[in-house]
């Protein structure tokens, strides 16, 4: 699978954004770094200091500013990065990949000695990174990390495991996400990658919640909607009379998105979200929405 991440015009965006945010003593610093780190240690020493020269703040980054990034990135959003996550990953898409087998060592070093703030930076890059098959491993071995922030850089408005994770190390991921409670919504190809698999893995999981009384997120329902059948229906056919807005919204999205008779059917029964459906006032990142909503209340 070739990247389209590692483009130019990715990399004239990122600059552009970090110049922006940086004094002009830093900008000069960080390309001074990137000029001088053809060595591995240099390199490393650079990117551990970058929090000594930026500080941790918000960055700032326009609207057009984010619509070239998820244009050009393939749905990469940075509107919520720190200003050392930005830098780092900046050294990262900067650096001389020419010598394939070097380049490979000197990130992998960052990865077996990174803590909390580095390990996000990495994870960060990954659709910046040069040879991005290299780094399915890493990022599949991410996924099993229990850093919360390091699975939310990995997960979150990142299109890397979209690309480059293989069905398996996908499915453990989407589990990961609701099983750590971190925002589904922003798994960029949740919809596209939703498998058969998949979908019966998370009924089994929310069999599971249910057993123990526990509550299920709705949106797990958003990966079955395809793949609805006689095993999963019964799941959707509780959802359907459920007492919970939520609930029965999301059963009427999943039958939405089936082709299943029995589930097209029972669309048909609740007439007034169907509607909703039918006319855009209701999807799957709109009733994410509202479910945050009334979590924040």
């Amino acid at each position: 699978m070739m990247s389209h991440y590692q483009s130019e015009a990715l990399k004239i965006l990122l600059s552009a954004i970090v110049r922006q945010n940086v004094t002009p003593e830093v900008w000069n610093w960080l390309n001074d770094k990137v000029s001088q780190t053809d060595g591995s240690r240099q390199f490393n020493i650079a990117f551990v200091s970058v929090p000594r020269k930026t500080g941790k703040s918000l960055i700032g980054v326009t609207e057009e500013q984010e619509s070239a990034l998820r244009k050009e990135g393939a749905g990469l959003t940075i509107a919520s990065w720190t200003i050392d996550r930005l830098c780092r990953v900046w050294l990262l898409a900067m650096l001389n990949s020419a010598d394939k087998a070097r380049y490979f060592q000197t990130i992998e070093n960052l990865f077996l000695t990174a803590e909390v703030g580095e390990l996000v930076a990495l994870y960060s890059a990954l659709p910046v990174l040069a040879y991005p098959e290299m780094w399915s491993k890493r990022c599949a071995e991410g996924v099993r990390s229990n850093i919360g922030a390091a699975l939310e850089a990995i997960m979150c408005n990142n299109p890397y495991p979209a690309a480059y994770l293989n069905e398996q190390a996908w499915n453990q991921l989407v589990l990961k996400a609701f099983f750590t409670e971190k925002p589904v919504e922003q798994i960029i190809g949740l919809d596209e990658r939703a498998n058969p698999d998949l979908a019966k893995t998370l009924s089994d999981y929310a069999h599971e919640r249910w057993a123990a009384k526990r509550p299920v997120n709705p949106q797990i329902w958003r990966c079955t909607g395809k793949f609805i059948n006689a095993d999963i229906f019964p799941d959707i056919e509780r959802l359907a009379s459920s007492e919970h807005d939520f609930e029965r919204e999301a059963a009427a999205l999943a039958c939405s998105d089936s082709h299943y008779p029995p589930a097209q059917e029972l669309l048909n029964k609740m007439p007034g979200i169907k509607s909703s459906i039918t006319s855009g006032e209701l999807n799957w990142n709109i009733l994410a929405e509202k479910i945050k909503n009334h979590v924040l209340q």
